[in-house]
């Protein structure tokens, strides 16, 4: 007969071990945002402009209905943030190949250009973090985080490892 224990899995996290888990996430998250923060006040933007960016950069040509998926925001919000982008030249629009209706995003060199400003302070902290840790703690802090978001299609889109290694 098999050991009811091994099949278990790890016991669950205690109300501390889980308040102090949301409380990292907090302080956190303050650190992650500061720096590129700061970037984005000169420019007059905020952290929306900063996700906008950052997804056009990961995924050029990425259509507008994606965008709003991902970012689960009203139509009004992005438009509001998109079209101070666009107007400003860190983001082209052009129309779908197949769909004229379907608009197509991808970053300007300006907008390239803004993007590595804002994400370098949190590559850089990333990679330190991940230097610090070591790689089994990565791979841990990795599938936390996976678990922490809702949505199976979200967690999806992380099933393959960047640059296919686990």
């Amino acid at each position: 007969m098999s050991d009811v224990k091994s099949r278990a899995g790890p016991p669950p996290a205690n109300a501390d071990a889980v308040r102090d888990a949301i409380e990292l996430l907090f302080f956190a998250y303050r650190d992650f945002t500061a720096e590129p923060d700061a970037v984005l006040a000169r420019y007059g933007f905020g952290r929306a402009h900063h996700r906008v960016i950052h997804f056009v950069g990961r995924h050029p040509q990425m259509t507008v209905s994606d965008l709003l998926g991902i970012l689960r925001i009203t139509k009004q919000s992005l438009s509001r943030v998109l079209g101070e982008l666009v107007q400003q030249g860190f983001i082209a629009q052009r129309p779908g190949p197949h769909d004229r209706r379907q608009r197509l995003l991808e970053l300007t060199a300006e907008g390239q250009a803004l993007e590595r400003e804002v994400s370098a302070p949190q590559r850089a902290r990333v990679a330190a973090a991940y230097r610090e840790a070591g790689a089994g703690a990565v791979e841990g802090f990795r599938k936390v985080l996976l678990a922490i978001i809702a949505d199976g299609v979200d967690r999806r889109r992380f099933e393959d490892p960047p640059g296919g290694q686990r």
